[in-house]
């Protein structure tokens, strides 16, 4: 089976967030079922540098306003198509905006022509490439399905995952005449929406089939707190909506073989994460002493929940807790952790910015890992922290919901709870929380158990990837069975 997968990013060659790591990892996992997935992505510079030997297998004179080229390669043991347009992705700045976070104003037309070279691939335009399916990610790839709806790609099954549905692409009804579509696509079952045009709604409209990031997500946006003005469509197209968790990468995510960590450990050798605390301890200037080091690793913005943390720190640092805070988001909320670090010096510590490796020393060496989202769809760092003996304290939504078993007594009598979850998003709630880890923490014993119950769990991409390969060959069969 031949699969196309269309991403905005991949990690490792561009990531800004969970997106990438799903991109990345899902084809590997794939690849050992029988699947072989080629993934088209942009040329953004970063993308372009890391390539080696590459070759043109696709030719644009005009794409969106300049030439264009697609090169097949293979990269980190992902075969790979990359888009190389300069006109739309060669620019000082990150992937959707520039250096100052402004969205690119062009962003329609950059991911306009990812999504129609992708429905052009899939219509064959590729010698000797045919894809069975067409697998798209997010508001940046979604048009693809759209373009193939109403081009040569129509018969070719397709799917897009949701990895948050706050993000939706929406764009105002001028740039339609550009995007090459026909008349008849600037309908209500078509891209348009709200009088505009929705790039992540037509793709929802156009797909075969929609999977989110786990299932609890994917009842959540059938529900108008959660559909963001899309739970309306999402449940007309309820019987193709899917949720499948998430795994992570265990080879990269190992905290007996992680380059990053002061000191490598196992559930059996616990006692040794005792050295990359201390070296947390070191990088944010904190005390040492008895009580739970608590740490964020995160976007740090209203959807994450940090604003309820931010509002709670006073009391986290009462009640006897500690916490790193890694990170960067909205200047208002990393103002304000910034000056929580400033009035409790030795107990609350801030680095403001994006470090793969320190983000690694802090899942090794912290106690807890908080997660106070408002709304998650799936959540990797969860699943890091059960990996790593990092017990999770998570809000009880999507796939924090689907993934942690909470540390209430029976769980703990059993010996089945892997952390602590909290409801509502109220800093009262989280609160509580914070004082069950520290209660929890001061019996080792229970720490133990669910540390090592958490490093446990099956958080590998096996069991993920045979849910999209079952749904595949669900679409395929759909295909076979037309006229």
């Amino acid at each position: 089976m031949n699969v196309l997968s269309v991403t905005p990013e991949i990690f490792p060659l561009v990531k800004t967030g969970g997106l990438a790591d799903v991109a990345g990892a899902l084809p590997l996992a794939l690849k050992a079922k029988g699947v072989a997935v080629r993934s088209l992505l942009p040329g953004y510079p970063v993308v372009m540098q890391g390539l080696g030997r590459k070759k043109a297998v696709l030719a644009y004179k005009d794409l969106f306003g300049g030439k264009a080229a697609v090169h097949a390669v293979v990269a980190g043991g992902l075969d790979l198509l990359v888009l190389e347009a300069p006109h739309l992705f060669d620019r000082v700045g990150g992937p959707y905006g520039d250096a100052a976070g402004h969205d690119w104003p062009d962003n329609w037309r950059r991911f306009a022509a990812l999504s129609r070279a992708g429905a052009d691939i899939a219509a064959g335009a590729v010698a000797g490439y045919a894809p069975d399916a067409v697998h798209a990610h997010d508001w940046q790839a979604a048009m693809t399905l759209a373009y193939m709806r109403y081009g040569r790609a129509a018969a070719v099954p397709s799917l897009i995952t949701v990895h948050n549905l706050a993000f939706q692409g929406r764009f105002a009804a001028s740039i339609f005449g550009d995007l090459g579509l026909p008349a008849a696509a600037m309908a209500l079952d078509g891209v348009e929406y709200y009088g505009g045009v929705g790039f992540l709604k037509a793709g929802l409209q156009a797909a075969w089939a929609i999977t989110t990031v786990s299932p609890t997500y994917a009842q959540e946006i059938r529900t108008p707190a959660f559909g963001m003005g899309l739970d309306g469509l999402i449940n007309l197209r309820a019987a193709d909506l899917y949720g499948i968790v998430n795994g992570i990468d265990v080879e990269l995510w190992n905290p007996a073989s992680d380059r990053h960590l002061a000191a490598t450990y196992s559930a059996k050798t616990l006692k040794a994460r005792a050295k990359n605390r201390a070296a947390v301890e070191g990088r944010f200037d904190l005390e040492r002493d008895a009580g739970p080091l608590l740490c964020v690793v995160s976007r740090l913005t209203w959807q994450k929940g940090i604003d309820t943390l931010v509002s709670i720190v006073d009391q986290v640092v009462a009640a006897g807790a500690r916490l790193a805070v890694l990170g960067s988001g909205d200047a208002g909320l990393e103002g304000a952790l910034l000056a929580a670090a400033a009035r409790h010096r030795g107990r609350v510590g801030a680095v403001i910015g994006y470090d793969e490796a320190l983000s690694h020393l802090m899942q090794g060496g912290c106690d807890a890992i908080v997660i106070p989202s408002r709304f998650e769809p799936c959540g990797l760092t969860q699943l890091y922290g059960l990996r790593y003996g990092c017990v999770p304290m998570v809000a009880r939504t999507g796939g924090l919901a689907d993934t942690i078993i909470d540390a209430n007594e029976a769980a703990v009598a059993a010996g089945v709870a892997t952390g602590f979850q909290f409801a509502p998003d109220s800093g009262d709630a989280l609160l509580h929380a914070v004082r069950r880890v520290v209660e929890a923490h001061a019996e080792p014993k229970i720490w133990s158990s669910i540390q090592s119950q958490g490093m446990k769990a099956d958080l590998s991409w096996d069991r993920s990837a045979a849910k999209y390969v079952e749904l595949y060959r669900r679409l395929l069969s759909r295909r076979v069975s037309q006229p």
